[in-house]
């Protein structure tokens, strides 16, 4: 179980996707920066207790429409090995010390407990409670077992997303730019293979929904 600590962190994660966002092929925003706020996301449990592991929905008004990112982030207590190219960024927290985030669809621990809630052999937990699940997050897979433990993610990065190919010749679209609907309407793009759907308060205040991310044939 992951513990929550309500502490300081320097800098705050949105200062470090402040500045990574801009490097991503998915980024809509200003050229300059995005304007972020933290509109809510959900997290997993590492089994070991060492990794934490979050899905971070991050609200940029830079532009006259405002966009909603999401954004999967590991925090390590040291380096990950061979992921250089997919650190956003360091950190100091109060209560852990010094703290390496990593974009999380490079981090095996990340994929291995995300393949595990597709699969509904992991809970979603809520993103600021210890050990509390997340019910908003829905879930659903049509297919064989995973084994994610000896998965090793290839994950590519284009114009529309996040894309991970996965066990059993599928692939993990994950929506960066998300697509929400207010929480009364049907979702989208169910008809998948698999999904995780979620959702956070807009801006003004009406609780909207999108799918996170679909897994789909090749």
């Amino acid at each position: 179980m992951a513990v929550i600590h309500h502490t300081t962190i320097t800098p705050t994660k949105v200062e470090l996707l402040t500045a990574w966002l801009p490097t991503r092929p998915w980024y809509r925003g200003a050229p300059d920066a995005p304007v972020l706020t933290k509109s809510g996301g959900f997290r997993l449990d590492d089994p070991e207790g060492e990794v934490g592991i979050e899905f971070m929905v991050a609200t940029d008004t830079s532009t006259p429409e405002p966009t909603a990112y999401l954004i999967p982030l590991t925090y390590r207590g040291a380096p990950l090995e061979g992921a250089e190219d997919a650190l956003v960024g360091t950190m100091q927290h109060g209560v852990l010390g010094k703290r390496w985030a990593y974009d999380g669809c490079h981090d095996p621990v990340l994929v291995a407990e995300l393949l595990s809630l597709i699969e509904g052999k992991a809970q979603a937990m809520a993103q600021s409670i210890s050990d509390t699940p997340d019910r908003e997050v829905t879930r659903s897979y049509e297919g064989e077992p995973f084994s994610p433990q000896d998965f090793t993610p290839r994950p590519t990065d284009d114009e529309q997303g996040t894309h991970l190919p996965a066990p059993h010749g599928t692939i993990l679209h994950l929506h960066r730019v998300l697509r929400p609907v207010p929480e009364n309407m049907p979702l989208p793009e169910q008809g998948a293979l698999g999904h995780v759907a979620g959702g956070w308060p807009g801006p003004d205040g009406t609780r909207l929904r999108a799918v996170f991310m679909r897994l789909d044939t090749h």
